[in-house]
């Protein structure tokens, strides 16, 4: 079946570095034309006073006074008007700059052009580890977090595992269909938030997306805690450094995606496809032996009932077994990613991904049954699993290995998705912008840190104990689920094309499976932690709208609003409101405190502009003031001088209070304040000085039509 694409998609994917610069609309293109009309200003290149292309003659290298051979040229030359920066035009000039950026191009790597970002797209190959790790590793804990539930009531509840799977498998199959036919309809990238936002309205859009947030967090967070775990459960001596190991594991998983897609990729390749092959022998090994005995189920060792088993019982084993189902929906969130055709390899992906799952984690809680396993606060089942499959020789500890590794690595899939998340949301307006941004390696480096801090943050609070952090995590990821193909069933209603029966069908049955789901999880779950995911989602969704809100206040006032096509050029109305050269009229203040070189500079400066000039001093008492003026009389009384006194002797405060003064009585004029400022090489000297030209533009920038600018003089010792 072919996508049906929409203006996105035939641009190609939206996740591009010029995202940070959405185009003007039709409406603001034709203002922009109508003020272009009326400028009045210089339009020729001889009238600036170097050529603007910096245009370059060959010529040879030439020794310099600090070097046998000149600098390599900051810029080149692409088309006429056009310069392309080169590679060290990025370098800092200070030495502090320079040594943390080779710092960071130690860990992150080198940065790449802006039109590397389709080489860095996965192959399917690699795409399955990268996209897949979460979604596997998680049938490392999601059978146990279901036994511990039934176990609640006693070794004979055990039994109910087999039926239970049974439901959730069908569960998978549902959804993993459903977010197959949400793949091609979608090519562009069809995460939860784009699609529930796009057929069902805004504010469900919005609760997708805060639900995939928090299930994202949680997923680094559960993943760590649980790679943890296997690692004490094999060498229990380390237990007491859970949480440390858990932060070092979170910020290496930050730097691997710092250094871009590709890299991460490759980090995650073998350790998700030994993880997938050791479980299968693992099975393989296990079933042998239980047909050696007929299949006859080992008895699971005696275990007290703490409760008695009753239909929330079950419903809670239900819910947390599908913690197994996290991260199928990171296919969709992530089709960008993928080499082209995008689509038809993120379909075939995830239909890999699923059928992996299923074998897995139905393979996983048979052969559990059959060995009478229950869980234990000292050792996983895996584990327990892995050692009654293989008792002797060193597969065992292979297990633990490919286990423990995955599921540190696991939280990979999170550190894909969470910044594509923030970077169409910011892309809305509904995050803020500089998640649009992309970092030296191709890679949303905010969206990425900010991940990360989080997870950092949650990892901490709950002391690294996956069953403290499983109540929070089905609610959040299966919201989201549900509103995706909820909004799924409305698109395939709207669009009624070829076979939209059969597919709206297909979501209809996955939108009202993980419904069921999320009831059962907030409920039975509501008490051990869920309520928390229950009020989290409406208050991001309150947060997503203020920032919103923000934004669309922002652009409104920096949207293009011309004149009247017919209307003389003129003094706006306030001082910004110029749009256009001849309506600006100007006030130049030069605050001075002493007449020295800085100042005299600042003075002249200020002159040059050929505009109206007013200097102004504050003086602490008359005494002072008379001397200043009398000094001001020697240098020649070139500008006009408003001499205050301030006999409080503040500086700051009268100064700033006068300008907002001559600011009221003539809104129309822009105040140019032109600041003398000392510049000094060494940063300890900065202790030295008062700096009050930065306090005094701290003071100046709430006022409106105020432009504080400075004429710097450098002290070079």
């Amino acid at each position: 079946m072919e996508p049906d694409r929409d203006d996105a998609a035939e641009q190609g994917t939206v996740v591009t570095p010029s995202a940070e610069f959405p185009p003007l609309g039709a409406e603001e293109r034709a203002a922009l034309g109508r003020l272009g009309a009326r400028w009045h200003g210089p339009r020729r290149a001889d009238d600036l006073p170097v050529d603007p292309t910096l245009g370059r003659r060959d010529h040879r290298p030439q020794p310099t006074r600090f070097g046998r051979l000149t600098p390599i040229d900051l810029f080149t030359v692409a088309e006429p008007d056009e310069l392309i920066a080169a590679g060290p035009a990025h370098l800092p000039d200070d030495r502090r700059g320079r040594a943390l950026s080779r710092l960071r191009r130690t860990l992150v790597g080198p940065p790449l052009a802006s039109s590397s970002v389709l080489y860095e797209r996965m192959r399917k190959l690699v795409a399955l580890p990268v996209l897949s790790s979460d979604l596997l590793s998680s049938v490392a804990y999601g059978p146990e977090a279901m036994l511990a539930v039934l176990v609640l009531a006693g070794g004979a509840a055990l039994g109910l595992a087999l039926p239970l799977a049974a439901l959730l498998v069908v569960l998978m199959v549902a959804v993993g269909l459903s977010y197959r036919q949400t793949i091609p309809a979608y090519p562009h990238g069809a995460g939860s938030y784009i699609v529930a936002g796009d057929n069902l309205g805004r504010t469900p859009g919005l609760a997708a997306a805060a639900g995939l947030m928090l299930d994202y967090v949680l997923t680094v967070s559960v993943s760590v805690a649980a790679g943890v775990h296997a690692v004490t459960s094999a060498l229990p001596g380390l237990t007491r450094w859970t949480v440390p190991l858990g932060v070092l594991v979170i910020a290496v998983l930050l730097a691997g995606n710092l250094r871009g897609v590709r890299t991460a990729g490759n980090i995650f390749v073998l350790p998700t496809y030994a993880f997938v092959v050791v479980v299968l022998a693992v099975l393989a090994v296990g079933y042998a032996k239980a047909a050696g005995r007929g299949f006859a189920p080992v008895p699971p060792p005696a275990v007290p009932a703490a409760e008695g088993l009753g239909l929330l019982l079950v419903l809670r084993a239900f819910s947390s077994g599908a913690v197994s189902m996290t991260g199928i929906e990171a296919v969709s969130n992530a089709v960008p990613a993928f080499r082209p055709t995008e689509w038809r390899n993120a379909r075939t992906t995830l239909g890999w991904m699923v059928a992996m799952l299923v074998t897995l984690f139905a393979g996983l809680v048979g052969l559990i049954h059959l060995d009478g396993l229950v869980p234990r606060a000292d050792e996983t089942v895996l584990s327990q699993l892995g050692r009654v499959t293989f008792p002797t020789g060193p597969w065992y500890a292979i297990l633990q290995a490919t286990t423990a590794l995955i599921l540190l690595l696991a939280a990979n899939t999170a550190f894909n998705d969470f910044p594509r998340l923030l970077f169409f949301m910011a892309r809305d307006g509904y995050a803020p912008r500089r998640f649009l941004h992309m970092g030296d390696r191709l890679a949303f480096s905010n969206g990425l840190i900010a991940l990360a801090l989080a997870a950092v943050v949650v990892f901490v609070a709950f002391g690294g104990r996956t069953e403290r952090l499983i109540p929070l995590y089905a609610v959040g990821v299966f919201f989201a689920f549900t509103l995706s193909q909820a909004g799924m069933v409305v698109h395939w209603r709207r669009r009624r094309g070829r076979g939209w029966r059969r597919r709206l069908a297909v979501n209809a049955v996955g939108a009202t499976l993980s419904g069921l789901v999320l009831l059962t999880a907030a409920v039975a779950k509501f008490t051990e932690g869920a309520w928390v995911v229950v009020v989290a989602v409406p208050l991001l969704v309150l947060l997503f709208r203020r920032i919103h809100r923000h934004y669309a206040t922002v652009h409104r006032a920096l949207a293009l609003h011309p004149p009247p096509p017919h209307a003389p050029p003129g003094p706006a109305g306030s001082a910004e409101g110029e749009e256009l050269p001849q309506q600006v009229r100007h006030l130049v203040v030069v605050p001075v405190a002493r007449l020295n070189r800085a100042s005299l500079r600042a003075m002249a400066y200020a002159a040059s502009l050929g505009r109206p000039t007013l200097a102004v001093h504050i003086a602490p008492e008359e005494a002072e003031a008379d001397r200043f003026r009398e000094q001001w009389r020697a240098w020649g009384d070139h500008l006009r001088l408003e001499t205050i006194v301030s006999p409080y002797r503040a500086v700051i405060g009268p100064l700033a209070h006068y300008l907002e003064a001559l600011h009221t009585a003539r809104p129309e004029l822009t105040l140019t304040v032109i600041v003398p400022e000392v510049v000094l090489r060494r940063r300890r000297h900065r202790l030295l000085h008062s700096r009050a030209e930065q306090r005094l533009r701290a003071a100046l920038r709430p006022l409106p039509g105020v432009v504080v600018t400075s004429v710097p003089v450098h002290v070079s010792h």
